[in-house]
């Protein structure tokens, strides 16, 4: 029998349907139950880890059009925490138009919040870099340029938040909401789970369940963007498939290949 997950422990009261409320469960972030005191057995209880390396093709509507990948690359020091770096970078574009979405993120494990975030875009010639340090604890984040700014509590970004998601229990028709984004401003964000379907890739076929996650920001996951994502409908809920509506037409990530995890995970 295969052992719940860290955040699937924290969030199974609050992510569960609410009695009689219409248009889906709320879950406002993580209940205050007990989390284990150590790192390690904090990533071991998640559905990935180390070494994880999911590897696309990129599309624009038919038409091959760059790589992607999305990594679990390291535990790794963050002001003296042991934090799990994760990172989903895409390249491509079509039509004279290039894009690059590099999105990096340092989460606690124990608690699956975001300590540091980077951000190095490119939509045609619009650059779009930012870095962050996330301090929950102390209730707010500061960018590089100096500003400081209140954070949520239990902080996600835009990478971690992908992360985040596979960890989540998704029922068909039930949409959540979470006010755990790192800039409150922009909370809430919204998970609609949408429809169960079989999808080939060039991984091979996978049973998914089809998310619309929603941030209000720029970028993959913003509202304009009419996000979809196909998670694979096991325990480890592996993004098998992605679409996203940018200027010059759909981009999507095709899974191409599963790559080892050094945790010896099994596929």
């Amino acid at each position: 029998m295969s052992r719940p997950s860290l955040p699937r422990l924290l969030l199974a009261a609050a992510a569960a349907p609410a009695p009689g409320a219409p248009g889906g469960a709320r879950a406002q972030g993580a209940p205050a139950l007990a989390a284990p005191r150590d790192v390690r057995a904090a990533i071991a209880a998640l559905p990935f880890g180390v070494g994880e390396r999911l590897e696309y093709d990129a599309k624009v509507g038919p038409f091959k059009a760059g790589r992607g990948h999305m990594e679990v690359v390291a535990v790794e020091d963050v002001r003296g925490h042991e934090t799990l770096h994760l990172a989903m970078h895409v390249s491509g574009g079509a039509l004279g138009w290039k894009v690059r979405y590099q999105l990096d993120s340092w989460v606690e494990p124990r608690t699956f919040s975001s300590l540091r975030h980077t951000q190095d875009n490119r939509e045609g010639s619009t650059p779009r870099t930012r870095a962050y340090e996330i301090f929950p604890e102390r209730g707010f984040f500061t960018e590089a340029d100096g500003d400081t700014a209140a954070t949520a509590a239990q902080p996600l970004d835009d990478a971690s938040f992908l992360y985040f998601v596979r960890t989540v229990p998704l029922v068909v028709g039930e949409t959540y909401t979470f006010d755990r984004y790192f800039r409150p401003d922009r909370n809430p964000v919204r998970v609609t789970v949408v429809r169960k379907e079989r999808v080939k890739v060039p991984a091979g076929e996978f049973e998914t369940i089809v998310l619309r996650p929603v941030v209000r920001t720029k970028g993959l996951l913003s509202e304009a963007a009419r996000t979809e994502v196909w998670l694979t409908d096991d325990p480890r809920r592996m993004l098998v498939k992605m679409e996203t509506a940018l200027k010059f037409g759909t981009l999507s990530l095709h899974l191409r290949a599963d790559k080892a995890n050094s945790e010896g995970r099994t596929r």
